[in-house]
């Protein structure tokens, strides 16, 4: 029989001081007692110690606990890869305290490697060794705090896959809707009892409390059994049943019922900012017209394969991310873009799935599957974002670790030292600390942060503006600097040669050779040379090579040409003063000059410029008017760089090599926090160096993949919004921070006066979370100030 054959778990040990016979002796007669152990083998040369356990009949805690005793502590060394990447959807799992108590129990089973949890879409995706603890084993734990989870489908295979869009029930029919009118039922009940027969009243509210507390007795049960004893659940239900100890059954009723009605609101809430994703994933048509031998038939766009044509009619919408091969027409990308205004599109350009064809028949070729569309990974980015919590999150979940125990500590404390020190009555002390242990309930602030967050994400992906998580969402608000680069950011990335001065060559030669030595460059000045030639006949090349950063050359007609910048013709031979004033004016101008050169001689000069975007201008006085300064960084020589800078009105730093970039990065972090905009192409180092890294790649996977932030339009005006987004968060959240603890506050006093009971205490924390979440969803309405 194999090792592998044997059952149960494979481990291996390095077993401190088994470093002779007798000891590894010792460990082994020992091992073979005990019960569940199987085909143990020790080494007493490396102090290793394999077996196979069978943990249902001995937990690995007390086979290592039993070494321990021999004086042999073992360590538990990595075992072969089991780990598997799992996604559930849980039930019930719709606030932000209940994702924090998923993710307090999960996080406490052994094997259980990175969690995240999601109380928007209800998600909860983890990593789990379950040669630790079984699957089956998480999903009885998850049910027996009254979370049951649904598996999806292995997390792992296609990320950026849709899910499939989850039933909202009516409320009535939702877990929580049904406590509601349980717990309503039996209030409305015993108030009827009660005038029927007001000697059993107490009995009558005292049973209905008992009844509708009873959940949430089984739930704090289960989550002091897992390692979370104090829960909300369980303040509600010290508080219950403190309340009937003391006489006040009546108000214990009442406290389960407004709790419940609490729990449903923060619910429906909830389910509101679901939606909006969900609103968004509905926008990819089911359908699509697939074109086969110049006929259409109707597919299902799962079935859609890359290579295929499919037709999209006016009004139509577009089946799947592609390229139009035929047909031209305006297109609304507002959904991916979050842009409003149609834009013109054809033959060659790319589509998105989900954009509203308004006018002209199109041929599109799909270029990606329904699971991989520019929709799909946005929803998986924003859903991925929405569990990345912030750093002000992070926080508040750790103050309220100890916030809890500390205020059921100090409840006990009011209830029994004024009786016992001062003599005070025990009823109206007991009564009073109960009363603190309801306003105690931190639902409310823990509710503060994520509910800002998650609605500020959304509205941000409605707009085109893709965060990727809390800690990105924090920061952009707060920056000082933002850096630009230039091409593809500032500028169109659409370069078009603007002048050529002929010096020893006619006009047609300079623009034929240079687009000759340029054939097979990617480089954009490159592509502006060979748009300017056309149709005109080049001539072939060869030996064509690149000098980075400085020229192109190559051998046409037996001539070495070469075009490069001013500076490489320079080190060549020195310029005339002529072409030297030539180059300076076109440069002043904005434009970028080359030279076109015979060995050291000069043929003529091209200049090139790439304008502006038609928003830059704007953006950038947003953001001085914001306060925050803008600079741009760029490789260009320092007076295009200056003459572009100064009609756009922010600080320009010219010539910099990619490692300049990166040192000026550094040094303006220096005086605050930075944020650098570029394509997401170019700029992967710059992004990754500046506190956030903000790229404009209109929706492309690089810029999806490689920044903190992407503006999938192309807007600059996308970066200021960015900051006023950020900024309506981080004001909200201190908005509800100060909901939270104010109203505190504000029935502590009451209570300890003695002006109010224990209905406005749990009213104290139901109705700041109800105004917590209000505020938190009039950010899905933000709208960028003009």
């Amino acid at each position: 029989m194999t090792s592998s054959s044997i059952p149960g778990t494979p481990l291996r040990y390095f077993v401190e001081r088994m470093d002779c016979a007798d000891c590894a002796r010792t460990v082994q007669s020992a091992l073979t007692r005990l019960p569940g152990v199987a085909d143990p083998k020790v080494n007493f040369t490396t102090q290793t110690l394999s077996l196979n356990l069978d943990e249902a009949q001995l937990p690995r805690e007390k086979l290592e606990h039993t070494l321990r005793t021999l004086g042999y502590p073992p360590t538990l060394e990595p075992g072969p890869a089991a780990t598997s990447a799992l996604r559930y959807f849980v039930n019930n799992m719709d606030c932000a305290d209940c994702a924090a108590k998923v993710q307090g129990v999960v996080s406490r089973l052994p094997g259980v490697g990175e969690s995240n949890v999601n109380f928007t879409t209800q998600v909860l995706s983890l990593t789990l060794d379950e040669t630790r603890t079984p699957r089956a084993t998480l999903e009885q734990a998850l049910r027996s705090i009254g979370y049951p989870p649904e598996q999806q489908a292995d997390a792992s295979v296609t990320p950026g896959a849709p899910r499939p869009a989850r039933v909202e029930l009516p409320w009535y029919r939702t877990s929580k809707g049904r406590n509601v009118l349980l717990t309503g039922a039996l209030l409305l009940l015993a108030f009827i009892f009660g005038l029927v027969a007001p000697p059993f009243a107490f009995w009558a509210y005292a049973a209905a409390t008992f009844i509708g507390v009873w959940p949430l007795v089984l739930k704090a049960f289960a989550s002091t059994r897992l390692g979370e004893p104090f829960t909300i659940n369980t303040l509600i239900s010290v508080a219950a049943i403190g309340a009937i100890a003391i006489g006040e059954a009546a108000e214990g009723a009442l406290v389960v019922f407004l709790f419940a009605i609490g729990e449903l609101l923060e619910n429906v809430a909830a389910g509101r900012a679901r939606a909006g994703i969900q609103a968004l994933a509905a926008l990819a048509p089911k359908t699509a017209l697939l074109l086969e031998a110049g006929q259409t038939r109707e597919v299902p766009v799962e079935q859609l394969q890359v290579g295929q044509l499919v037709r999209v009619q006016p009004g139509g919408r577009v089946p799947a991310d592609g390229t139009i091969t035929e047909g031209h027409s305006n297109l609304d990308d507002s959904p991916v873009t979050g842009e409003s205004v149609p834009v013109h599109k054809s033959a060659g350009d790319t589509v998105y799935a989900g954009s509203i064809n308004t006018d002209g028949v199109l041929t599109v070729r799909v270029d990606k599957g329904a699971s991989d569309n520019t929709i799909a990974r946005i929803i998986h980015l924003v859903e991925e974002a929405e569990s990345s919590k912030a750093p002000t999150a992070r926080f508040i979940d750790r103050f309220s670790r100890w916030y809890t125990p500390a205020a059921m500590g100090i409840a006990l404390l009011f209830a029994v030292l004024p009786p016992l020190l001062f003599g005070q009555p025990w009823h109206e002390w007991i009564y009073k600390g109960v009363a603190l242990l309801l306003i105690a309930c931190p639902c409310a602030l823990v509710l503060s942060v994520p509910a800002a967050v998650t609605s500020g994400i959304s509205a941000g992906a409605r707009q085109g503006l893709l965060i990727k998580g809390g800690a990105a969402l924090e920061t952009i608000g707060s920056v000082n600097t933002i850096a630009f680069d230039k091409t593809g950011t500032l500028t169109e990335n659409k370069p078009q040669v603007t002048d050529v001065v002929p010096l020893s060559a006619s006009e047609q030669e300079v623009v034929v050779l240079a687009a000759a030595v340029e054939t097979g460059s990617a480089h954009p000045l490159a592509k502006a040379i060979l748009g300017r030639a056309g149709e005109l006949a080049i001539p072939a090349v060869a030996n064509a090579r690149a000098i980075p950063g400085k020229a192109v050359t190559a051998t046409v007609g037996g001539r070495v040409l070469a075009v490069g910048s001013p500076r490489y013709a320079q080190e060549l031979a020195p310029l005339s003063p002529d072409v030297q004033s030539r180059i300076e004016a076109l440069e002043h101008q904005g434009k970028t000059v080359v030279v076109l050169l015979n060995g050291s001689v000069p043929l003529g000069l091209l200049a090139i410029r790439d304008e502006p975007r038609a928003d830059a201008k704007a953006a950038i006085a947003k953001l001085h008017a914001l306060g925050v300064k803008a600079v741009m960084l760029t490789g260009d020589n320092a007076r295009t760089g200056r003459a572009i800078a100064g009609d756009l009105g922010l600080d320009v730093e010219a010539e910099l090599m990619p490692e300049d970039k990166l040192r000026r990065i550094a040094e303006l972090k220096q005086s605050g926090k930075v944020a650098m905009v570029g394509d997401g192409i170019n700029d992967a180092p710059a992004l990754a160096q500046s506190d956030v890294g903000i790229a404009m790649g209109g929706g492309t996977d690089v810029a999806l993949e490689t920044a903190d932030a992407a503006l999938l339009r192309h807007s600059v005006t996308g970066v200021s919004d960015l900051v006023q987004l950020s900024r309506a968060v981080m004001t909200n959240i201190r908005q509800n921070v100060t909901f939270a603890l104010g109203l505190k506050a504000i029935f502590l006093v009451t209570t300890l006066l003695g002006l109010t009971g224990l209905w406005p205490a749990i009213l104290s924390d139901t109705g700041a979370t109800v105004l917590v979440t209000a505020n938190a969803l009039r950010l899905l309405r933000f709208t960028p100030a003009p």
